[in-house]
């Protein structure tokens, strides 16, 4: 047993370097290229291989050790830019000077979801019918498409991941009435391993891909050492920006909508609350639960089931 643990524990750390480090470390030798093409190829590496060589192999294992932990150390500290860089992508900008670009934005995307919305109704009917030209499917397809990955209402977003995360933390409250937000955390907590590891997994490949965004914007800082790493570094940028991330969110935003289609019932049986009769009984239900969890209420409706508090069901139970 305490050898299983301890390579558990071996395993585990080793995946997380990776994950930490990997990027960095693709990024310090980058510069290293970019340095050595400014100094005149591998020759400008001798002097330094020269003096380690003149130590003991204790020294020499310290200088590696203390390599990688200068690794791991940046790519700890791109980890923790990761949250702030995804708002930025997402199109929370903040300072005033970047409020008229993103009402500009904001109200481009509006006008494209108007011209989506009125495209959907028209063929709609021919699609459902059997009547629609392949053309037209595909067009119908590509809209459809289009207006699952916008918020409605006012909710809209200046970018492609913020309207495609923003649609995946609204739609609940639209279907359900349960603040995706406010109430993640408690259904966080009765999904089942499956779900949890997918979601978790689906995560780390977005943080990823905000990641490479950074470590693209900061490879533009070894222009001086060589041309090259300016248009690099920027190919990487918009790359990761504009493909991987969005990409990357979709897959995010489904399975987050997925967890409340599927695990919701959770949330109603473990705190004992009565389970909706239809949609229309749900939406006011769900509204109301939030309203218990967020802030909490008095008097005697809704009725709880009978059973003991936090009894109800398995964790991740469906809804029926």
């Amino acid at each position: 047993m305490s050898a299983t643990f301890w390579d558990g524990i071996g395993e585990r750390l080793a995946e997380r370097w990776a994950s930490v480090s990997i990027p960095a470390l693709t990024f310090w030798l980058g510069g290293l290229f970019a340095w050595m093409l400014g100094h005149h190829g591998t020759g400008a590496l001798e002097p330094a291989a020269a003096w380690i060589g003149r130590h003991s192999a204790v020294v020499q294992a310290a200088v590696l050790l203390a390599g990688l932990l200068a690794v791991a150390a940046t790519g700890l500290v791109i980890g923790r830019l990761t949250a702030p860089a995804l708002a930025l992508l997402e199109g929370y900008w903040w300072p005033w000077p970047l409020q008229p670009l993103r009402r500009r934005l904001t109200k481009r995307v509006a006008e494209r979801a108007v011209d989506a919305g009125d495209c959907f109704q028209t063929l709609v009917g021919p699609v459902l019918d059997g009547t629609a030209t392949d053309e037209q499917r595909e067009e119908f397809a590509r809209v459809d498409h289009m207006l699952r990955r916008l918020p409605t209402g006012s909710r809209l977003m200046p970018t492609s991941t913020g309207n495609t995360l923003r649609a995946a933390e609204t739609r609940p409250i639209d279907k359900y009435g349960l603040d995706a937000v406010a109430l993640w955390p408690h259904l966080w907590l009765l999904l089942p391993e499956v779900t949890r590891s997918e979601l978790a997994a689906a995560r780390r490949s977005l943080d990823t891909a905000v990641g490479a965004c950074i470590w693209g914007v900061l490879f533009t800082a070894f222009t001086p050492l060589t041309w090259w790493a300016l248009p690099l570094g920027l190919a990487v940028a918009a790359a990761a920006a504009w493909v991987w991330v969005p990409a990357r969110a979709e897959v995010f935003a489904d399975l987050v909508e997925a967890a409340f289609d599927l695990h919701r019932g959770a949330l109603y049986r473990q705190l004992r609350w009565p389970l909706p009769a239809n949609p229309a009984e749900e939406r006011a239900s769900g509204r109301l639960l939030t309203q218990y969890l967020v802030r909490g209420l008095s008097g005697t409706t809704p009725a709880f089931s009978n059973g003991a508090l936090g009894a109800a069901a398995e964790p991740g139970s469906p809804a029926p």
